[in-house]
């Protein structure tokens, strides 16, 4: 019974090691013309204005913001 839990804790300890091996690469990758940038390097979900990165979430709600003070005005 022994051998069967210190082989499961070994099975799970490489399990768990595994991933890791593969996080980065050995080489650099290579700088062609097959490189794109997206979204000005602000990742996914954002975007520039004016210079900065700001989620799109935030200009959306920005704007809705706006629109509900100018229904109040009037």
């Amino acid at each position: 019974m022994s051998y069967l839990k210190s082989g499961i804790a070994i099975a799970f300890g490489l399990l768990i090691l595994a991933p890791s091996a593969q996080a980065m690469p050995l080489a650099p990758l290579p700088l062609d013309g097959m490189t794109t940038q997206i979204a000005y390097g602000c990742g996914p979900g954002r975007t520039r204005v004016r210079g900065v990165c700001v989620a799109r979430t935030t200009i959306r709600h920005t704007r809705r913001h706006v629109r509900r003070e100018l229904r109040r005005t009037y």
